[in-house]
């Protein structure tokens, strides 16, 4: 069990803040449907980077406060609003930028991920799924690709395996996977646990894997 038990909302919430302590200063990043998006809310002042949107912005700011009145969506649909110095752009000119290596970092959500740094994040068979969306071009035009989700499926299954037996999204495509239980890095000689959250342990990450761990903490 975890040592400091919380609400899903907190752990949800302590991911996205820990993904944007990965996001630097310049560097141009896209960030997937769901959780990565909101990581745009915990970037600090002080850090300026360009969030390229799929559907075709540069500069997308977070959601706009309650009141105020946007005509502009991201990828997912959702409210959004444009940074100064903000661009608009077609399909085929945001496309060009992942393709092109364009992007420092995308941040993605998963529904496996294993110790080849293989992904799978879009498809569970029998289940209606609207298409892959950009993922399979941002984890191969992206210069690094973070993993942003929970460290465990609904059914308390581990989401980080030996093989991952869900379709796959990229192959050795994922260099670093952030959960409410830690961090951990992809590295040639598997994964390796860097970071332990105020909300698990050593002994709890390791039983909740699905594949052995190379412990640096």
């Amino acid at each position: 069990m975890s040592i400091n038990p919380a609400s899903n909302n907190v752990l949800r919430e302590y991911i996205v803040k820990r993904v944007a302590q990965e996001l630097r200063d310049g560097e141009v990043v896209t960030l997937g449907i769901g959780m990565p998006t909101q990581a745009i809310r915990y970037i600090p002042k002080d850090v300026h980077i360009m969030v390229q949107a799929e559907n075709g912005i540069l500069g997308c700011g977070p959601q706009p406060e309650f009141g105020e009145v946007t005509h502009i969506t991201d990828a997912g649909g959702n409210a959004a609003t444009i940074v100064e110095g903000g661009a608009f752009f077609d399909s085929t000119m945001s496309f060009a930028m992942i393709r092109g290596g364009h992007i420092d970092k995308t941040v993605l959500g998963a529904l496996q991920v294993d110790q080849q740094g293989n992904l799978a994040n879009y498809l569970i068979p029998g289940k209606f799924v609207p298409g892959m969306g950009g993922a399979m071009d941002l984890t191969v035009g992206a210069k690094e690709v973070i993993i942003a989700m929970e460290h465990c499926a609904k059914d308390g299954s581990p989401k980080i395996l030996e093989h991952c037996t869900l379709p796959l999204t990229a192959v050795n495509a994922v260099d670093l996977i952030i959960t409410e239980k830690g961090v951990i890095k992809v590295m040639p000689d598997g994964l390796h646990l860097v970071e332990v959250s105020p909300y698990s342990s050593v002994d709890d990450i390791k039983a909740t894997t699905g594949c052995e761990l190379i412990v640096e903490v």
